[in-house]
C-alpha cells in the first residue's frame, strides 16, 4: 500500500492498468472479508432467568420457543423456591428476569427499590389443590373430609421457605384445620418436594399448586381450595436491580403474555389472568 500511495501522489494520471487492477482487487477482497466476518462475530447475548420451581415443566416448552424467535439471546435459567431466589437477588445475584410463584415476592423487592421501575406485571395464576398418591390413595375425596377422616401425615410446604407453604397455612387457618392437623405435618421445601413425599407414601395427602400436580402421573388431585380461602396465586415477572440484559428481559416478559405461551401455560395447569388481575380458572388444568 505504501508503494501504491507514493505512485499515486507522484504520477496520479500515469498509474499503470495492472497496478490499478491490483488495487481494485485488494479493496474488493478487504470488503469481502469484512462482510463475511461480521455475522460470525455476533454472539447471542446471555439472558439469566430466576424462576420458581413450579415453572420448570412448562418452561421446557416455553424457553426453546423464545430462543427460536429471539436467536440474539441465549437463556440461562436458575430454579428454586421463590423466597430463596428473592434473597439472592437482594444480595446482588446477577439476574435479568425474576419469576416468582407469588407476586408478593416482587412487591417486597419493589418496596425496597430493588426492581426496575415499571417492569412488574402479572402473567398467570394457578390454584391450591389437595393431592394423594395414585398407587396408595388416601381414604378421602375432598378437603371437607379432612375434618372427619383421620390421616397420619399431610405434606405441606414449609411456610418459612416456600410460597406454597405460606398459602397452605392461610387455607388451613381459614378452614379451621390448622390446630387439628399441625401434629401431622410433613414439611417440604417446595411443591416438588411435597409431590415426592406423597408419591412415595411418606404422606397420605399433600397440598400443592395445581400447576405442579397436573403433570405428575404419581399423584392425583382430590379437590381445589375455594376462592377466598387464601391469597390469590399470581405469577409475576419483573426486572430486578441486577439486570444487565434489559432488552432481552423485556422481550421475555412480553413473550410470556403472547397467545402461544398463554395456551401452553393453561395446558400445564395455570390460569389466565383477567383484566382486573384475577385468575380465570375456566381455562386451567382440571383435577
Amino acid at each position: 500500500m505504501t508503494r501504491i500511495a507514493t505512485l499515486l501522489m507522484r504520477n496520479p494520471m500515469k498509474l499503470d492498468k495492472p497496478l490499478v487492477g491490483s488495487v481494485a482487487l485488494m479493496f474488493a477482497g478487504l470488503i469481502s472479508v469484512v462482510w463475511v466476518a461480521s455475522p460470525a462475530q455476533a454472539q447471542p447475548e446471555p439472558l439469566t432467568i430466576a424462576a420458581a420451581n413450579s415453572l420448570r415443566d412448562v418452561f421446557r416448552k416455553v424457553l426453546p420457543l423464545f430462543e427460536a424467535q429471539h436467536p440474539e439471546f441465549v437463556v440461562r435459567v436458575v430454579y428454586g423456591p421463590s423466597p430463596t431466589l428473592r434473597k439472592q437477588i437482594v444480595e446482588g445475584s446477577p439476574v435479568d428476569v425474576f419469576l416468582p410463584s407469588l407476586v408478593e415476592e416482587l412487591d417486597q423487592l419493589e418496596t425496597s427499590g430493588l426492581l426496575i421501575q415499571g417492569t412488574k406485571r402479572v402473567y398467570a395464576g394457578t390454584s391450591l389443590v389437595l393431592i394423594t398418591s395414585t398407587n396408595l390413595p388416601a381414604p378421602i375425596g375432598s378437603l371437607e373430609d379432612l375434618q372427619t377422616v383421620p390421616i397420619r401425615r399431610i405434606a405441606i410446604g414449609d411456610p418459612k421457605t416456600s410460597s406454597v407453604g405460606k398459602l397452605t397455612l392461610q387455607f388451613l387457618n381459614y378452614s379451621k384445620l390448622e390446630n387439628k392437623l399441625k401434629s401431622q405435618y410433613v414439611l417440604g421445601e417446595h411443591s416438588r418436594a411435597i409431590l415426592d413425599l406423597v408419591a412415595n407414601g411418606e404422606a397420605e395427602v399433600g397440598v400443592v399448586y395445581q400447576a405442579d400436580a397436573v403433570t405428575s402421573k404419581k399423584v392425583k388431585i382430590l379437590d381445589t381450595a375455594p376462592i377466598g380461602s387464601h391469597a390469590p396465586v399470581q405469577y409475576g415477572v419483573a426486572l430486578p436491580w441486577t439486570a444487565k440484559n434489559i432488552s432481552g428481559a423485556d422481550s421475555f416478559a412480553t413473550f410470556l403474555q403472547t397467545p402461544q405461551v398463554q395456551t401452553l401455560l393453561q395446558e400445564y395447569g395455570f390460569d389466565r389472568i383477567t383484566v382486573d388481575g384475577g385468575a380465570d380458572r375456566r381455562g386451567g388444568g382440571q383435577p
